[in-house]
């Protein structure tokens, strides 16, 4: 395996987010024997994490076997070798800037969010260019639930960097008995697969909590996963990172599990909970209920069709119900299902 200039590993390892992923993602560092800081705003929360190895809040019935440095101080946090930004998509940007006074150049920031932010279109990546710009950009995604990891339960993942040196050099930072991360290039892919999956994932619980069935269920994961590789290609991902853990990977997690937020949030609106009561203050984030208009707003700009990311993101807004949704979809004009057929013929 080949390595970025000195160490083998970042030894001094910050996660930024102690909620359940952060928190996750700080316990299995731990595991893979880096020195590991948490940094949370919640005093109590992060002192409910030092003294009792718990954080029943995110991750409950799970005593953790690592302890955990934690801290609410940010020029600590930002004194690492890299570090893992694991905030909400929408809220990125905020942190980025915040900590740009204290990351230093060359830092290595690893981003962990699945999500395009609302207003500007932009990835994570993008995002990170314009408030942190001396940081090193990476993305940490692929199939995984915050509770497996924290468990310890066997899980892979994709980490994308600029360089493969550096994406090398952070898989064996993280890497530990039960973690493997598989090194990329492709920031672009492993973005876009995890956002665009989210989408995809509340309306495949949308199908099953109204009880359309396991046909339905099956088209509509593969014609939306169809659908996220168009704009994908079209915006410069690679086609075997979107066959991979990033993207058909996490597609086979979260379109079918209730551990998956955004499949739980589409299963709930599929059994005729409200948009009020799933969005309100203190309710699970669902990161996909934001990117499904960005999406939208992308596939259009781009000359890409996307009916289901549009399908989800109508009904969201409330411009039309489920059945009317499904209505629309099923009464589309008829196509060869691939373009290789249109163009064979």
């Amino acid at each position: 395996m080949s390595t970025v200039d000195g160490p083998k590993v970042f030894q001094r390892i910050s996660v930024l987010g102690a909620g359940a992923w952060g928190t996750a993602l700080a316990l299995n560092a731990a595991r893979a024997g880096r020195d590991v800081v948490l940094w949370g705003r919640d005093g109590a929360t992060l002192e409910t994490i030092s003294t009792t190895h718990q954080l029943p809040a995110y991750l409950p019935g799970i005593t953790f076997d690592q302890p955990l440095e934690t801290t609410t101080d940010l020029t600590e946090a930002a004194d690492a070798d890299c570090i893992l930004l694991v905030a909400p998509a929408q809220v990125t940007a905020s942190i980025a800037e915040t900590i740009g006074l204290y990351v230093r150049k060359g830092t290595p920031v690893v981003l962990a969010a699945k999500g395009l932010e609302k207003g500007t279109q932009r990835m994570m990546s993008e995002v990170l260019a314009d408030y942190l710009p001396q940081a090193i950009p990476a993305i940490l995604s692929g199939p995984s639930f915050a509770s497996d990891v924290a468990r310890g339960l066997p899980t892979a993942v994709t980490i994308a960097a600029p360089s493969l040196p550096l994406a090398d050099k952070l898989c064996a930072s993280l890497s530990s008995q039960t973690f493997r991360p598989y090194a990329s290039t492709d920031l672009v892919g492993v973005q876009l697969g995890g956002a665009l999956k989210n989408i995809l994932a509340i309306a495949c619980g949308i199908v099953l909590g109204k009880k359309l069935g396991a046909s339905a269920h099956a088209a509509l994961m593969t014609r939306g996963f169809a659908e996220m590789q168009r704009l994908a290609l079209k915006l410069g991902a690679r086609s075997d990172t979107l066959m991979g853990l990033s993207g058909f990977g996490d597609v086979a997690l979260s379109c079918s599990n209730h551990q998956s937020r955004n499949f739980a949030f589409g299963f709930a609106l599929g059994e005729g909970q409200t948009l009020s009561d799933l969005m309100a203050p203190g309710a699970k984030l669902s990161e996909g209920a934001y990117s499904a208009r960005v999406a939208c707003e992308l596939a259009t700009r781009h000359g890409i069709e996307m009916p289901v990311a549009q399908a989800v993101a109508d009904v969201l807004e409330q411009k039309c119900s489920i059945d009317e949704a499904v209505i629309r979809l099923m009464s589309r004009p008829l196509r060869a299902e691939s373009e290789q057929t249109i163009k064979q013929n």
